[in-house]
């Protein structure tokens, strides 16, 4: 079989950020890298579930809501995948994911969905997690720039 693209990248050369990992048709996939890749630390379940759905809950209702095709977590548990059409700009795509990770580091209340006939996985939340992540990676993303989102060659 042909080996996808996510896997013809070297992931000992990736770091956190954000980059273009492709863009198919009218479909662009941005790669949120929050961990490094085989670096020993990874999401936790909990915390990577909690993120999901506050991601998911921002992007879907920020002014790009009609733009956006999926938000997900990465298997690997290093990151999360955001689909969205072409019509969004890098920028724009940027501008997005930090003001989720602000979103994230200062909710409160009940995580969206969280309740057991919302989730399949209702009680494996963390919020603290979510926020230290969304905190770390807000660092990480100050002044991101379109250029910085093509993967170490």
């Amino acid at each position: 079989m042909k080996k996808i693209a996510s896997f013809t990248v070297n992931h000992d050369k990736l770091e956190k950020g954000m980059y273009v990992s492709r863009v198919d048709g009218d479909v662009a996939t941005y790669d949120i890298r929050m961990k490094k890749p085989n670096g020993g630390d990874y999401l936790s379940n909990s915390a990577l579930h909690t993120f999901e759905h506050l991601f998911a809950t921002y992007a879907r209702n920020s002014p790009l809501s009609d733009q956006v095709v999926y938000v997900g977590p990465m298997g690997c548990r290093t990151g999360f995948y955001l689909l969205v059409r072409d019509t969004v700009s890098k920028e724009q795509a940027i501008a997005l994911v930090q003001e989720t990770f602000r979103f994230v580091e200062g909710f409160s209340g009940e995580i969206p969905g969280s309740k057991r006939e919302e989730c399949g996985n209702y009680l494996d939340h963390d919020l603290p997690g979510a926020q230290a992540v969304a905190r770390d990676m807000s660092a990480v993303l100050a002044g991101w720039t379109p250029e910085k989102m093509e993967y170490a060659t």
